[in-house]
Parts: structure tokens; C-alpha cells; sequence
């Protein structure tokens, strides 16, 4: 069995795990753990249905759900999260589809290690609807963005953008699947940013 890496990763879904997905295939392709002592170990999310969970079971990584609907608030869902996720001991922390606006104390317990995926062009169209209001607002370009998670929502140091036309005709579903192309090539590309800009413990 293989040791473990010496820069663990654990990301963060709340669905299908696209993105997860494509930032686990990218670290085996891209050989992070030759590279950068650094590995994806482990999936959680705060769904039990998420779809994403079998998969990479089947990859598998270690896999764990903290429900939000079973604590009592924010923060306590959250210190919940923590310590499933501290488990692992990780080097960073990546949000991949992961829908729970996460408390400051949680933002700062990561500090520096926390990175996620948001389908526009930060800063513009924080929160969520991106695609429909970018398309509302006769936007001509949309996209993604990966940034550090600062406790202000969808702000942060941008580590990479990826543009995408918006074409005549767009409905909010053809442009997010448009983008999405663009998130799964643009996260793995960050995280190797990450990796290779940090030294190895």
C-alpha cells in the first residue's frame, strides 16, 4: 500500500463532483505526488446523496458526509466539518461545488490553504444565478474563477480565469455547461500554481 502524501488534499462537494473528479484524474496525470509530495485523500461533502461520493470511492479515497441538516447552526455544522476534514491533516482544502457559505472562524481555521471554483468572472456576480444574470445583463463574456477563500464572500486573491463567449440564444444551462468545460481545465492548473509556489513541509 502507498504511503500516504506528505501534502494531503481533501476536497469539498455537494453534488455530482464534477470538478473533484477532474482535479483527481489531473494529479495522477500530472504525477503531483512525484512532483509535489501532494495527493488528493479525501471527499466530504454535506450531502448523503451527492453523486460525486461514489465515485470516488471507486477512486479510492476516503470518503465522508457531515450533513448540515443534522446540527443545530452554521457554527456547529462547521466545527463538525473541521474536524472531518482535519482528520486528514490536509495542505489544502479545495471547494468544488460545495454550497454552504462557511463561517469566518472556519475561512480562518484554513487560512491560506482554502481554495474555490465560482462559475463568473469575479468580481463581477458574486453569489449564486451567475449564468442568468450574466445572461440578463447582456453580458457578452462569462466564465469561472478560482480564488483564495477569504471570509468576505467570493473575494480573494483570483489565481486563474478562464473567459467564455456568451452566445446569442444562450439559456443559463448551455452557458454553465459551456463554462464548465473551462472549471475543470482552470482548477487543477491553480492548485499546481499552489503546489509548486509552497514549499514542501
Amino acid at each position: 500500500m502507498p504511503a500516504p502524501p506528505a501534502r494531503p488534499i481533501v476536497i469539498l462537494i455537494s453534488g455530482s463532483g464534477s470538478n473533484m473528479a477532474a482535479l483527481v484524474e489531473a494529479s495522477k496525470r500530472a504525477r503531483w505526488g512525484e512532483r509535489f509530495g501532494a495527493g488528493v485523500v479525501a471527499v466530504l461533502s454535506n450531502r448523503p446523496d451527492a453523486a460525486g461520493l461514489a465515485w470516488a470511492r471507486e477512486q479510492g479515497l476516503a470518503t465522508a458526509v457531515v450533513d448540515h441538516k443534522q446540527h443545530a447552526d452554521r457554527e456547529a455544522f462547521d466545527a463538525a466539518l473541521m474536524a472531518a476534514i482535519d482528520a486528514h491533516a490536509p495542505a489544502l482544502v479545495l471547494l468544488a461545488g460545495f454550497m454552504r457559505i462557511l463561517t469566518p472562524g472556519f475561512v480562518h481555521h484554513y487560512e491560506g490553504r482554502l481554495l474555490n471554483i465560482h462559475p463568473s468572472l469575479l468580481p463581477a456576480f458574486t453569489g449564486l444565478k451567475t449564468h442568468q444574470r450574466a445572461i440578463e445583463m447582456g453580458c457578452r463574456f462569462a466564465g469561472a474563477t478560482i480564488h483564495r477563500v477569504t471570509s468576505e464572500l467570493d473575494h480573494g486573491e483570483i489565481l486563474e480565469q478562464a473567459v467564455v463567449p456568451v452566445l446569442p440564444g444562450d439559456t443559463p444551462e448551455s452557458l454553465a455547461a459551456r463554462v464548465l468545460t473551462q472549471e475543470h481545465l482552470i482548477y487543477p492548473r491553480a492548485v499546481e500554481r499552489v503546489l509548486a509556489s509552497t514549499p514542501s513541509p
